[in-house]
């Protein structure tokens, strides 16, 4: 009964864990740039009936039997978790400052004090320097900055009345009193040979170790600007699994209930009977 209890109390661990990550979907549902995260529970019923004919025990065997036992008494738990980094919904915006990139994998690279980042949210803007940041403050890279050096700001005059940028990610600006462009900076597109090995941290950040080594691309052809891409999250099936994890909370709450009033009751008649 103590085992019931106890699987019982890892399963609903399990679902407040998803419950967390569905909060968080659906927080950041309308976040430009946000990508959807995901928990992969253990199913050990599913694991067994693939593995079975691979394991050393064989089937209709006492040995068998006590494995699939044990198999089936474990408690459900989060064996992973992962991203999906698949391509949002480009929305087109009225600021030439805003870009989307309509490839998956691809990333702007930002400037921040604890170093390098990446990110796929593109809605960007100069401060009173003129330098192209982001919303957090951020100075957005060129594709000239080099590690641990000064360079790699990219800035955009006041008196540039019409800003330009290519498929690439290629600024140019226009030449006062004419109607030539000149070319200036060019956007830091970063491609990660592993997008799995990304870690999420706040302001829409991604973490790379090793980012340093990356080099920026220079024919992305994924750059439109005047778009900002939006969550990925789809707010229909986040609200369906936040239902049913609910559910599946209550299920594991009454399961809990019934086994502590079953050792209740099994402790009052042994204790009735010693008496």
């Amino acid at each position: 009964m103590q085992t019931g209890y106890y699987s019982s109390a890892a399963g609903m661990v399990t679902q407040f864990n998803r419950l967390d990550a569905i909060s968080n979907n659906l927080a950041n549902v309308n976040t430009v740039g946000f990508k959807e995260d995901n928990l992969v529970v253990g199913d050990f019923m599913r694991l067994y009936k693939e593995a079975r004919d691979e394991l050393s025990l064989e089937n209709d065997t006492k040995e068998g039997a006590q494995f699939f036992n044990r198999t089936m008494t474990r408690a459900p738990q989060v064996v992973d978790s992962y991203t999906n980094h698949s391509v949002g919904t480009m929305q087109k915006s009225s600021n030439p400052l805003d870009f989307a990139l309509s490839r998956e994998g691809l990333f702007f690279a930002v400037k921040t004090p604890q170093g390098v980042r990446l990110t796929r949210d593109g809605s960007f803007t100069t401060n009173d320097e003129g330098k192209l940041i982001t919303k957090q403050g951020y100075e957005v890279l060129s594709s000239e900055y080099v590690q641990n050096q000064s360079n790699g700001a990219i800035v955009i005059n006041q008196e540039d009345s019409v800003v330009s940028v290519d498929k690439n990610g290629q600024i140019s600006t226009n030449i006062p009193n004419t109607v030539q462009f000149a070319q200036g900076a060019k956007l830091f597109i970063a491609q990660p040979e592993n997008i799995n090995l990304l870690k999420k941290e706040g302001d829409n950040l991604y973490r790379l170790d090793g980012v340093e080594k990356l080099q920026s691309l220079q024919s992305s052809g994924a750059v439109s600007q005047g778009f900002v891409e939006k969550s990925n999250v789809n707010a229909v099936k986040m609200m369906t699994e936040l239902i049913e994890t609910n559910r599946l909370v209550g299920m594991y709450q009454k399961a809990m209930s019934a086994q502590m009033d079953d050792m209740n009751n099994d402790a009052i008649q042994k204790i009735a009977k010693k008496a």
